[in-house]
């Protein structure tokens, strides 16, 4: 079929940039309709919501703020409005300090945790009851969740919550409302995110001298994911960490 998910309906946070732009954009493709949170990139994500258009799906931009479950209710509540049930909701947004886990306090602690991990478990309250024929949960994590990655440390242990979490949903959600859940795993990608890396240049020459399918990891590859766990031909697969890495973590 050209449009494998018609009739589906998406929520992705972070939407408006990056893997949660190609994500939104991916299963817009195949036949979705699409509604994006975004914090603060407003005209980001109102050129993603005219590009879904332009394929002849419906699309929705609402401004949330994701470690808010305030926040994220006001948004499903706009959702609501357009949308009577959602398919797939994508948690991707995310934030972190890059500083050495000593330089860090409890308000750094607080920030990575809700934003990055418990925004899942929020956006699984708001969402379930909308999923009244099943669906699926994905979160977005990454390699720093199993790896020790230089001042990535409060950012890497909120990333290993959120697999952690995920699984704990997977059999919450499996039994009684045919909802799966899985994460995402990327390697690096050269996001806006990345820039924010003191040693970026160095993170992207490891990663092409490192990676088997190299040199560079795309964020509509990471999106491609993404669409693979939301097919029907996934409906067996909960409670697993996807690693899109293009080999990295087997070359030692």
């Amino acid at each position: 079929m050209s449009d494998p998910l018609s009739g589906k309906i998406a929520f992705i946070t972070g939407g408006a940039r990056g893997i949660g732009r190609a994500t939104a954009l991916k299963l817009a493709q195949s036949g979705c309709d699409v509604a994006i949170a975004y914090h603060n990139s407003h005209e980001e994500a109102e050129s993603v919501c005219q590009a879904i258009r332009g394929m002849g799906r419906r699309a929705l931009a609402v401004q949330a703020d994701v470690s808010d479950a305030s926040s994220l209710a006001e948004a499903f509540e706009e959702f609501r409005k357009q949308f009577d049930k959602v398919d797939f909701v994508i948690s991707n947004a995310a934030i972190g300090v890059l500083r050495p886990a000593l330089e860090m306090n409890v308000k750094h602690w607080r920030r990575c945790m809700e934003t990055n991990a418990l925004a899942l478990n929020t956006l699984a309250q708001l969402a379930v009851p909308m999923m009244r024929d099943g669906g699926c949960l994905i979160g977005i994590s990454s390699l720093g969740s199993v790896r020790a990655i230089p001042n990535y440390s409060f950012i890497g242990a909120s990333k290993a919550a959120l697999e952690s979490l995920a699984r704990g949903l997977a059999l919450e959600l499996g039994h009684t409302k045919r909802i799966r859940v899985n994460i995402v795993s990327a390697g690096v990608v050269d996001t806006d995110a990345l820039k924010y890396f003191p040693n970026r240049e160095q993170l992207l020459e490891e990663y092409a001298r490192r990676t088997p399918l190299g040199p560079a990891l795309k964020t509509e590859q990471v999106a491609d994911a993404v669409y693979l766990l939301c097919l029907p031909e996934a409906a067996m697969i909960t409670g697993h960490t996807l690693v899109v890495d293009g080999g990295y973590c087997i070359s030692g």
